[in-house]
């Protein structure tokens, strides 16, 4: 699986194609439906083997580099917390490469969704864990912020 890991054009090219085929199937994609018992143990098995899915139901892979942000030991969805090591290693554990060493290396190989990793993302909506992200993507539920999170009002400069 590595070596998907490290070509993330590729994932990228099928997350794109993933995306725009969504559309079609929209009216059997429904939270808590058939089609996502089904889609569970499905990207269990494959998120799983290959990013280490953490099952949040709010995949952001494509906006961090193919690198999946909830393996980060804190939890950190939007960069590394500051305690990354010189050597790229991760303060908590430092048998590990930082997620986020590892996402921004990764994004740039990625010419079309490369540029979201300098997004800001809310929080996750922890109510979503063990969903199928893919229904939550095409639902718009993946979209809605956690509860108490209020969106920043727009600056008027």
């Amino acid at each position: 699986m590595r070596i998907l890991q490290d070509n993330p054009r590729i994932l990228e090219e099928a997350y794109a194609l993933v995306v725009r085929l969504l559309p079609l199937g929209r009216r059997w994609l429904k939270p808590g439906g058939l089609v996502e018992r089904i889609l569970i143990p499905f990207e269990q098995t494959t998120k799983g083997a290959v990013f280490n899915c953490q099952m949040c139901g709010q995949c952001v892979l494509h906006s961090t580099g193919m690198t999946c942000p909830m393996n980060c030991p804190k939890n950190l969805r939007n960069g590394p917390c500051g305690g990354v090591r010189a050597n790229g290693h991760c303060e908590v554990k430092p048998q590990m490469r930082c997620v986020w060493v590892q996402a921004w290396e990764r994004s740039q190989a990625m010419p079309r969704y490369g540029h979201e990793l300098l997004n800001v993302l809310p929080p996750v909506n922890r109510s979503l864990q063990g969903t199928a992200a893919w229904i939550n993507e095409s639902t718009g539920l993946g979209m809605k912020n956690p509860a108490g999170w209020v969106d920043a009002p727009e600056s008027k400069a």
